[in-house]
């Protein structure tokens, strides 16, 4: 639910509770729900969705997440499809299936260094046009770090700038690309700002020395600024945005970037916040959306993770949860992250990463046990 409808609902229910008849018995009014959601006719029907485990622990972390959704009988049902990093091409069943379906769920597909193979991650991004990329960091109450009251949105363009791919060789021994950007990346940003409530959104550039290339980016963010009045808009070099996420996160809402540097910003906020264990994402367009984990999953390729059986399952479970609300499941997304958040406030059942030394099942028991 966004932001925005928190005061409303709280002074609603106050009210509700003010005018209970006095005869009530005890806890009812206090209880009774004033506002509820309310589905259109058929938004209660099983939705498909395609589903991609990945590499490394992958197929780990995405059986978590059928499991729990199992268990909570969230109206969502998978179909699986077998793709690695090593594939020279996504299978072009597999991208039929998300085009038919919609929504993707998706572990980490490992990416290999050099030699010329392009990323089946940034392929997908590219076929399916899912040009923003979205990854909330914040801070999960029990966790302990170095920061507090960090709650950051990091948007970035998933399709153009570096990743665009845009590069060839020019003579032996000089390769040129090349950089391009539009504006439906900001476009993006402050709606998103605006149906959450959030207060300010912060441009990260390096305009200072891409004069022309991240020179339009900020024009781009400037003239749709004008739109939103009641927000706050920034603009911050991406060197100076690192030394400043590293001393004061808190002073950052929502950022938008291009896209190399959101993918440097993400995992920076990600590690203040907590880590990349525990942080959600989703890439979204037009008409297509993958979720999955939101900052880079360096331990996808991690065997002895695999072997013992200790990935941290919760960036992709609440990542699952941001898919439910994309799909207009609601309840069972507030269900699935209210369960997640109270296994990581406890701290009985923690991964290493977290400090504990739980296996990823009994991460998973502990998030069922703790569904409503």
């Amino acid at each position: 639910m966004a932001r925005r409808s928190l005061p409303l609902l709280r002074h609603l229910l106050r009210d509700s509770i003010v005018a209970a008849p006095s005869s009530s018995p005890p806890g009812i009014a206090g209880s009774r729900r004033s506002v509820t959601y309310m589905p259109r006719p058929g938004d209660g029907a099983p939705r498909a969705v395609t589903l991609i485990p990945g590499d490394g622990i992958g197929p780990l972390v995405t059986d978590s997440v059928r499991k729990v959704m199992d268990a909570m009988h969230a109206p969502v049902y998978f179909e699986t499809y077998e793709v690695h990093g090593h594939m020279t091409t996504v299978p072009a069943e597999v991208i039929e299936s998300i085009r038919r379906n919609k929504v993707c769920l998706k572990g980490g597909l490992a990416t290999p260094v050099g030699g010329g193979v392009s990323s089946l991650n940034v392929q997908l991004r590219k076929e399916l046009d899912l040009y923003a990329s979205l990854v909330n960091c914040f801070n999960l109450p029990g966790l302990p770090t170095r920061h507090q009251n960090v709650d950051i949105v990091v948007i970035r363009e998933n399709t153009e700038g570096e990743y665009s791919g845009l590069e060839h060789e020019v003579v032996p021994g000089v390769v040129e690309s090349l950089k391009f950007c539009s504006e439906r990346i900001a476009k993006y940003a402050f709606e998103y700002a605006y149906l959450n409530n959030r207060k300010k959104v912060t441009a990260v550039h390096k305009a200072n020395i891409m004069k022309l290339a991240d020179g339009l980016f900020l024009e781009s963010c400037r003239e749709v600024a004008t739109k939103y009045p009641g927000i706050k808009y920034n603009e911050i070099i991406v060197d100076n945005c690192c030394m400043q996420l590293v001393s004061k996160p808190e002073q950052f809402d929502v950022m938008v970037t291009p896209n190399l540097y959101g993918n440097l910003v993400a995992n920076t906020a990600a590690g203040i916040a907590g880590g990349t264990g525990v942080m959600p994402g989703g890439n979204v367009g037009q008409d297509h959306a993958i979720f999955e984990q939101g900052a880079s999953a360096g331990n996808v390729g991690n065997e002895k993770l695999v072997e013992q059986k200790k990935a941290n399952p919760v960036a992709l479970l609440l990542s699952s949860a941001m898919m439910l609300r994309h799909l207009r499941f609601p309840s069972f997304a507030d269900r699935l992250e209210t369960a997640v958040k109270r296994v990581i406030a406890e701290g009985e059942y923690r991964t290493k990463d977290l400090g504990g030394n739980s296996t990823t099942q009994e991460v998973v028991d502990a998030v069922i046990a703790n569904l409503d």
